[in-house]
């Protein structure tokens, strides 16, 4: 059995994982990625908000997603629920809170590439491409089995590893899960109109179907629909899918072609109960999971990462004092925008009146009230306030 020591173990090589591993190791601790990566074209893109995107600068990844990723200067909705109180398009502009840009899409395949490409090139992150089996949390360790026999020990157990988390579960954290009568749709368009950096996000009854931006006239789709309708969708020809997407966005972008591969992904959501146990801290889908509406699901796991790495000491990752600091710092975070995008999802699927003149007043108040729309655009990039 070979075994191994280190003040930090990630297990799970995603985006969030990934980042993990690479600030770890900036901050000097030893540090090892455990799991077997396999990025998979899919269609997803990831839209990086500001915060994210300087963490990847400073990670020094954004030279190699620079070619593959567009700047995301506005962010558009619309109500397309057919409510009678619905409200007119409402956009936000990036330079209203002085940035250039909110951020950068890009698919989610190539951010993961340039992630795992810039830990191959370093010495200081071990990797571990086996999943893990077991864990036992100890007083001043953790010991990890892989599935190929190895052993690894470490201060610190990151679990990055997707809703349903081993380490969550070895930790013995507690989660609730829950389902949405939904399943998103993925893939990418060329278009025959420039998107002008644009990001739209329809809200329709099924949920909202979102463009996003990628590099020239093409961009990615998000749409969110009852599981039978995107099952149909999913057995479309490319002719045919382009249609009904062209259709559904009213031809913003004008005649689209599928130029990208698909992906179909059943929507739910999931809560912990806390985020850290002894020695074992959790991060991005580990710890929460929602629709993808807004552009929130991996920015919070990157603010997880930041907040981790901020509150651990470097001369016992794995103490109780640093944990709790990370329990604190997402714990409001976390729990707010969960219940935030949940209540905005249900309300689109409800259709009753008050709830639409509810969504509407709200829409209303964020588009005619300076401050709080400013406010909006901010907690949306970063947390800050209540």
């Amino acid at each position: 059995m070979v075994r191994m020591d280190f003040d930090i173990a990630v297990v799970g090589p995603g985006p969030v994982g990934a980042m993990a591993a690479l600030m770890a190791a900036r901050k000097g601790l030893s540090t090892v990625l455990i799991g077997p990566a396999a990025p998979r074209k899919d269609g997803r893109t990831v839209a990086l908000m500001d915060a994210s995107w300087r963490m990847i600068a400073e990670a020094g990844v954004a030279d190699r997603l620079a070619a593959v990723s567009a700047p995301l200067d506005v962010m558009r909705l619309v109500d397309d629920t057919g409510s009678l109180f619905r409200r007119p398009p409402t956009e936000f502009r990036a330079s209203e809170i002085g940035l250039d840009q909110f951020g950068w899409n890009v698919e989610t395949f190539a951010l993961s590439e340039a992630l795992l490409g810039a830990i191959d090139a370093q010495t200081s992150i071990a990797r571990a491409p086996a999943a893990l089996t077991a864990a036992l949390f100890e007083d001043g360790t953790a010991r990890l089995t892989l599935e190929d026999g190895r052993e690894i020990t470490a201060r610190l157990v990151v679990g990055s590893d997707g809703r349903a988390s081993r380490v969550r579960a070895e930790a013995g954290i507690g989660a609730e899960e829950w389902r949405y009568p939904q399943a998103a749709l993925t893939t990418i368009v060329r278009h025959g109109r420039d998107h002008r950096n644009v990001s739209t996000e329809f809200h329709t009854r099924s949920g909202p179907c979102t463009t996003v931006p990628l590099p020239g006239r093409r961009s990615s789709i998000v749409w969110m629909m009852d599981p039978a309708a995107a099952e149909r969708h999913m057995a479309m020809d490319d002719i045919a899918l382009a249609a009904a997407i062209e259709r559904q966005i009213h031809s913003i972008l004008g005649q689209l072609t599928v130029d990208g591969p698909r992906g179909l992904t059943p929507m739910g959501g999931l809560s912990v109960s806390r985020f850290t146990a002894h020695r074992a801290a959790l991060i991005g889908e580990a710890a929460h999971v929602f629709p993808p509406i807004g552009a929130q699901g991996l920015n919070l796991g990157m603010r997880d990462v930041a907040a981790l790495l901020d509150a651990v000491s470097a001369g016992d990752p794995g103490d109780a004092a640093g944990l709790a600091r990370y329990e604190r710092s997402r714990s409001g975070d976390v729990r707010s925008r969960t219940a935030a995008v949940d209540a905005l999802n249900r309300s689109l699927l409800s259709g009753l009146l008050p709830v639409d003149f509810a969504r509407g007043l709200g829409l209303l108040a964020i588009e005619t009230i300076a401050p709080l729309r400013r406010l909006v655009m901010r907690q949306g990039l970063a947390p800050g306030g209540r």
